[in-house]
């Protein structure tokens, strides 16, 4: 009995010790930080700044934004800036403006200013990827005419914090207008890393009176003094900005990389009048092949639409003459978009945004092999690229023939 009771005693006593060994294998909390210490982050930008960094960050102002208090005096958010040597010095440097230390981990916008991506981006992008507080799903833009400083110090309307304002609007913009093109940190990331395609950000400017933006009175009239406004694509030679696509150059670019959601066009009919057509959705295979000892690129375009508005008398939407008339205007049309934008990047910046050299790479990696050095320089240039779209009208919209065909003249 007295045996059995030891026994026990030295279970008990080798489990508590087990249980002992085993709580100095918890982490625990001792990197816990609370919210009330943290400065959270939604929005920042770098500039170039002679041979140093000057970072921005636009911060929340937690009790502008909470519901019971939104509205008071203050602006919602704040933004604090500072320099470095590297962006890593600038960042931590902030602590001497900031009251608490600057959180990372929710940011949804990096504006990176026209100067620094003239310079160079790869350095400071190494940064953003090493570090564990910032996640890669957030947005990269490059601002044009304007500081990534100056343009995180507009305030803007409906979104009350700029940040979430920008993040919105480009998402939307992506999904609805196909000029504008979301890229987050990873992607950018695998555009600098692959061989056979350079990388494209969108641009994003400053319009109206920037002074007046920078206050609260640009937000309290129906109409705001400045506002900001994502406007084409900026064009990269490895990690350096070379130049932009306008508009109508970006619409091009987006078809040929094809997953434009929606977006609008139009084709003319009758006497000076339109037909908008809406795309739903498109699709693009690109090919490469040899001829020869030259490279070819063949792209087909697979594009379906539907009719949006008729402006012209006499266009019977019944019949399916006029509905394959129409198709073959919007084919030439996206046909045209892309040829124009590939010809004026062949023949003003010369580098390969398109990702033709991967297509190549992918069909023939032993040409590739041979010849990736002077891809830009010699083959990409005086590339064939041939094109061929397919575009479909699903839909007419809640009507056949407009209104407009039985009016009186």
């Amino acid at each position: 009995m007295w045996k059995a009771s030891v026994l026990g005693m030295k279970r008990i006593g080798a489990l508590f010790v087990l249980f002992a060994f085993l709580t100095l294998l918890l982490s625990g909390c001792w990197n816990r930080r609370e919210l009330n210490e943290l400065a959270i982050a939604v929005a920042a930008g770098v500039d170039r700044v002679d041979d140093r960094y000057r970072l921005s960050v636009q911060v929340v102002v937690p009790g502008q934004v909470a519901s019971k208090k939104a509205g008071g005096s203050q602006a919602p958010a704040t933004l604090y800036t500072a320099e470095g040597d590297t962006i890593f010095e600038a960042a931590r440097r902030m602590t001497q403006v900031s009251p608490r230390k600057i959180y990372f981990s929710h940011l949804r916008m990096f504006l990176i200013g026209e100067s620094m991506a003239r310079a160079g981006i790869a350095k400071f992008l190494d940064f953003l990827m090493r570090d564990h507080e910032f996640r890669t799903d957030f947005y990269l833009v490059t601002t044009k005419g304007a500081t990534a400083e100056d343009t995180l110090k507009i305030m803007t309307p409906l979104e009350s914090i700029p940040a979430n304002k920008l993040f919105n609007s480009l998402q939307t913009s992506e999904r609805v207008w196909s000029p504008s093109l979301t890229v987050t940190l990873d992607e950018l990331i695998n555009d600098l890393s692959n061989e056979g395609k350079h990388p494209i950000l969108t641009g994003l400017e400053i319009t109206g009176n920037r002074e007046a933006g920078e206050t609260p009175e640009n937000v309290n009239a129906i109409k705001t003094d400045a506002n900001l406004r994502f406007v084409g694509l900026a064009i990269f030679k490895v990690d350096k900005l070379i130049g932009w696509l306008n508009e109508t150059e970006s619409r091009g670019y987006r078809y040929i990389k094809g997953g434009v959601k929606s977006s609008v066009a139009f084709v003319p009919c009758g006497d000076k009048g339109k037909v908008t057509l809406e795309t739903v959705r498109s699709h693009t295979k690109v090919t490469g092949k040899i001829l020869g000892s030259k490279p070819e690129i063949e792209i087909k375009a697979f594009v379906e639409g539907n009719v949006g508005a008729v402006e012209c008398r006499g266009l019977d939407l019944i019949q399916t003459k006029t509905i394959d008339e129409l198709e073959s205007k919007m084919e030439k049309k996206v046909e045209q978009l892309m040829k124009s934008v590939i010809a004026k990047v062949q023949e003003e910046y010369k580098v390969d945004i398109f990702g033709f050299g991967e297509a190549i790479r992918r069909s023939h990696p032993g040409f590739w092999r041979r010849h990736k050095e002077d891809w830009d320089d010699r083959f990409f240039p005086n590339l064939a690229v041939r094109i061929k779209v397919d575009y479909h009208i699903r839909r007419t919209g809640t009507l056949n023939n407009s209104f407009i065909n039985d009016m009186k003249e």
